[in-house]
């Protein structure tokens, strides 16, 4: 018999950046959600070494738990894409990008934003996997 393949949403492929995240790190989120910092509690499609934590860089899909925000979020879990961070990351043409913190934007399971506006930059490789956060950011750099 054959192997089974798993079927699901086909996931673009991103250049490799810098780790700036791993589980318990706390990120403020950028979006007008109603949630104002998370906690990174697992990441998503990270594959690493047995017991090694996983880690996120900007773009990465993660699963948060509400820290601070309105009383009916708080303590929620929740999906978050990263859109900052404080690590330096290098691109592919060579430049190389930090912001002043660490950011995310709270989205659904299909990848739409929760909020309506997104505040301060977002990083241009989180932009390109996620059209709609393009569309509703201030400042992409």
């Amino acid at each position: 018999m054959g192997t089974r393949r798993k079927m699901g949403a086909k996931r673009m492929a991103k250049p490799r950046t810098s780790y700036g995240l791993c589980n318990g790190s706390r990120i403020q989120i950028a979006d007008n959600s109603g949630a104002k910092i998370a906690q990174i509690i697992n990441v998503d499609h990270y594959k690493g070494r047995l017991r090694r934590l996983p880690k996120a860089t900007v773009g990465s899909i993660c699963t948060v738990s509400i820290k601070k925000g309105r009383p009916e979020l708080r303590g929620n879990i929740a999906k978050a894409v990263i859109v900052r961070q404080k690590r330096i990351f290098r691109r592919p043409d060579g430049t190389r990008l930090c912001f002043e913190d660490n950011a995310g934007v709270i989205v659904t399971k299909e990848g739409d934003p929760k909020g309506t506006e997104i505040r301060g930059p977002i990083a241009r490789e989180a932009a390109e996997l996620f059209p709609r956060l393009a569309s509703i950011s201030s400042l992409i750099i």
